[in-house]
Formats: C-alpha cells, structure tokens, sequence
C-alpha cells in the first residue's frame, strides 16, 4: 500500500521521538511505501483533489536526531485517490488555511480517497470545544467571551484555568487562582477584549500527578498512557511546556472514559484520538496530529505505531469492502 503522509516539512520533525515517524517506519516494517505532502501541496485542478507528493524511502539504522533519515525522490503531482491511504498529520494551529485542508480531504473522499483522520471528522472535532460532548467527564467548562460571564465564573470556582480555543503545547493558558490581580489583564488579553471565545475550566488539583495523554486507536484505547508531569510552579502538563512524561498503565476511570468515547469517534471517521485526562476528567481531544507514540513504546514496550498500521490497514480494507 502506498502511504501519503500530510504533515510539516521533514527538517522540522523531531524524528528520534515523533510519532509520525514511528507510523512511516511501523509502515516500512509491514513492506508498505511512502510519499509527504506539505499542507500547501494539495490543490485542487479539474475537480480532482491533488498533491505534489514527494516518495521516500527510510534509511536504516539512521541517526534519528539528524536530518539523514529519509531519502527523497521526484515530486509527482497524483490524485489523493490514486493512494492506498492519506495520513493527515499536520500540527495545529488550526486557522482558516487548515480548516480549507481539511475541506480539499473531505472533497478528497468524495472522489475515493482513504484519508484518516477524515477531513469533516477533524474540521467537526475542535480539540478544545469537543469536550462540551462529553460532559459526564469533564470538570465544569464555560466556552464564551463575554467579559463578566468568564468572571463570574472564576468568583464560583474560585481557581480556574484560561486558555484560547486555537492553541497547542500549552500556549496561552493560565491559572487564575482566587483573588488574582491579573484577572483582567489575562481575561482582556485572551479574549482581545471581548472579541475572541476562549474556555474556562475549574482547576484540577490533580495536575500536579500528570495530565495525561490517552490514545485511541481503530475504537480502541492503548492500554498505556503517558503522564506528562509538569515543572515545579508550572500548572502545564505539556511535553512542549517543559513536562516530564512518565508511561503507565490505564487506571480503571482512564478505561471507563475511554471505552465510552472511543467506539462513538471511530464511528465518525476518527482513526486516531488522544484524549488529554487530569485525574477523572478530560480536558482536551486531539484529533489532528496526537503524539506519544514513541514515549509510550520506549517505556512499556507496547508497539503503538504498529497498532496504529494495523488499525490502518483494517480500515482501509473495509473501505475498500464498502466501496
């Protein structure tokens, strides 16, 4: 099967601990080929959704903290249905020229591409307000951006967290603890005085113990997360922010989440999710490029890439059945 892999240019790819690297190689392992494509490689001529895809091959036993991993060959311009699956795996942030992405894949599976996370899927899933589906798992949550609703908020939960609805790693969110003289200046500064929707969530002590990223792979949940412990002083989790990531097994609340939210997702073209939980509750769901992947493994042993190619090839298969 031939793997088109949409995601960030190469050079930038940390490719010792990212996941998409460890999808391309668990791929290569199972005699599969790939291509990359650049968000801005896909196009739309003659009604056909296209990409300049670049074949690769992966060179063995590479040092993966350098950039002599990959072998490139011609560029070819084909269409997304031409290959066996298309792998979306561009990071956030998720502006206007990612959701026009996803709507080139959407009209891509129109025309018979296999794209996973499907294009509609990723464009109806925003990673911070999806949680509003779930709220029998989540801490109390206010989405707005009216000024005196998010203070009226903070003055009934007293400690809360702040945090824009387009943002990843851990940028732009704050803790605003009872009393906080800065209350204004963070509300006004996130919400660019009232113009812009943000969340606001109750403070969960538990952060201190981790905030943890839950994968969902093909319906099912990895029966390992993995713990991103902050800093001392810092109230973010996020490997980006500085965090600690510790692997561990599900607790039986991280089962329970997980086994009632993942058959739901999969069901709407999400192949892949990672479900970020503090203590019981979910905080966030990622469904446009989850990571882990590697720390996961490294730790436990668990092959999560070649979970994820397995889960791949299933749902390719039974697109093809479908079809």
């Amino acid at each position: 099967m031939h793997v088109l892999f949409v995601l960030d240019p190469l050079p930038l790819l940390k490719a010792y601990k990212d996941s998409s690297v460890a999808m391309m190689r668990a791929l290569v392992a199972r005699g599969h080929t790939l291509s990359v494509a650049m968000q801005g490689d896909l196009y739309i001529e003659g009604g056909t959704v296209k990409a300049v895809a670049t074949p690769i091959e992966l060179v063995a036993d590479a040092d993966l903290h350098g950039h002599d991993w990959w072998r490139e060959s011609a560029a070819q311009d084909l269409p997304l249905a031409d290959f066996g699956a298309v792998v979306m795996r561009k990071d956030p942030p998720f502006d206007m020229e990612y959701v026009y992405s996803t709507h080139l894949l959407e009209y891509a599976e129109a025309q018979g591409a296999r794209v996973f996370n499907g294009g509609a899927a990723i464009r109806n899933h925003p990673e911070k307000l999806a949680i509003t589906e779930i709220s029998e798992f989540t801490a109390p949550t206010l989405v707005t951006r009216n000024m005196a609703r998010l203070r009226a908020f903070h003055e009934a939960h007293h400690d809360v967290i702040v945090k824009p609805l387009d943002g990843m790693g851990g940028t732009g969110v704050f803790r605003l603890q009872p009393k906080d003289p800065n209350l204004n200046a963070i509300l006004e500064t996130l919400t660019d005085n009232g113009a812009r929707t943000i969340m606001a969530q109750r403070y969960i002590p538990d952060i201190v113990k981790g905030d943890k990223r839950i994968l969902l792979i093909g319906g099912e949940p990895v029966p390992y997360s993995l713990a991103r412990i902050p800093l001392a002083g810092e109230t973010r989790g996020n490997l980006a922010a500085g965090g600690r990531g510790v692997a561990q097994e599900l607790s039986p609340r991280d089962r329970q989440i997980a086994e009632a939210v993942a058959p739901k997702l999969a069901a709407r073209g999400l192949l892949l999710v990672g479900l970020d939980v503090i203590g019981d509750y979910v905080t966030e769901v990622n469904v446009t490029s989850p990571t882990c992947f590697v720390e996961i493994a490294e730790q436990t042993g668990f092959d999560v890439a070649g979970m994820f190619v397995q889960a791949l090839e299933k749902a390719v298969a039974t697109t093809a059945v479908a079809a």
